[in-house]
């Protein structure tokens, strides 16, 4: 039995690690060809910096936290307003400069906001009334509208879903749901109105897109780039087929390392290498909703299923920018991405994961998130 409760977790540590390798390796890629920057061996610095902060997370009993699921929720708005006091840094203000480390407090919202609403939704039933979602979804929309306003589009778009699929996964009801999904519609316009010009002409830039031809100036053209340089990799990539590089232009790619990397892990291993990646990313996140269905703590299993939705709706928003199905709204690629705030944060929730899988706890009674209707 014990064997059978570690093969899961030790499942999301192997896919972990490949996609923290084949990150690098996409870094490193993106050095070479396009501003030969050196950011591989600062993030290779941070992702042994991260590794041992996973290892603490996955030792101590995540129920320990189960208490400070507020107190951190409430710690982080803050630190998302002292932002506005910083000077912008690529037309944003998303960083707090601690000395030799930039914070990005929208790292920290994102898991300080599961804890609270794991700690919200656990033992109680007031989200089983259509009034007890309204305390969670505005809990959600302060932060979102915060990190909105920096502006940081990519991170804001994320505490829905996980809002929705944590309410999901301790029993609210159905029809509540769908009402939970129509305030997000109609929070839209919201969104809307908080984005700068640049934002919305990523968005629009989607529905004029087109393949081929030069790269049209102004709007249009990351997108263009994004997909060119994925195309150069072919089907087995450069680094297989010994491939010739082609114009330097074509490798010119703002942001590769970080919200484009996936580009150039593309461009190095190919159609074969992009959907190997995918398949890991598929397989943590199925072994992810597995250790939430098997355990039998209601704080560890809301807890489980809001990294998994958040680390998944990351991967689909950013792979999906990359090839033109989603606009592009500047969101970090879990585990691959540079960037030392966002690594550290996804090492501290796959942390927490595991340690869920390694405490699936004892049967309750009654039994967890079933209620009658």
């Amino acid at each position: 039995m014990r064997a059978a409760a570690l093969r899961t977790p030790l499942l999301v540590v192997f896919c972990a690690t490949a996609l923290l390798l084949i990150g690098l390796t996409g870094i490193h890629r993106a050095d070479a060809l396009s501003d030969g920057s050196n950011l591989f061996s600062r993030q290779l610095t941070w992702v042994l910096c991260g590794v041992p902060v996973a290892v603490v997370f996955a030792t101590i009993p995540y129920t320990r936290w189960r208490r400070w699921g507020y107190a951190a929720l409430a710690a982080t708005l803050p630190l998302l307003a002292a932002v506005f006091w910083m000077p912008p840094r690529n037309g944003a203000r998303s960083w707090l400069p601690l000395g030799w480390f930039d914070l990005q407090p929208s790292e920290l919202a994102k898991l300080a906001f599961i804890l609270a609403l794991a700690q919200y939704l656990r033992f109680q039933e007031h989200y089983r009334r259509l009034g007890g979602l309204i305390p969670p979804f505005l809990v959600a929309l302060i932060p979102a509208a915060l990190i909105l306003k920096e502006p940081d589009l990519g991170s804001a778009m994320l505490f829905l879903p996980v809002l929705f699929a944590m309410l999901f996964a301790a029993g609210a009801r159905p029809r509540h749901l769908v009402l939970v999904m129509l305030l997000g519609v109609i929070s839209l316009p919201v969104f809307w109105w908080g984005m700068n010009a640049e934002q919305k002409s990523r968005i629009t830039a989607l529905f004029s897109q087109r393949d081929g031809g030069p790269a049209p100036q102004g709007d249009g053209y990351h997108l263009h780039q994004s997909k060119l340089v994925l195309a150069l990799g072919g089907l087995w990539g450069s680094e297989l087929a010994g491939m010739p590089l082609a114009d330097p232009d074509a490798y010119h790619l703002p942001a590769g390392q970080t919200d484009f990397v996936y580009c150039w892990v593309g461009e190095r291993w190919g159609l074969w290498g992009g959907l190997a990646t995918l398949g890991l990313y598929g397989v943590l996140f199925t072994g992810g909703l597995s250790i939430a269905a098997r355990t039998r703590d209601p704080f560890g299993r809301l807890l489980a299923v809001g990294i998994v939705t958040l680390l998944a709706t990351q991967t689909i928003i950013n792979t999906g920018m990359t090839v033109g199905l989603m606009p592009i709204v500047g969101i970090t690629l879990p585990l691959m991405s540079y960037g030392g705030s966002s690594l550290l944060a996804t090492c501290v929730a796959l942390g927490l994961l595991i340690n869920v899988g390694l405490r699936p706890g004892d049967r309750l009674d009654p039994e967890p998130f079933a209620f009658r209707d």
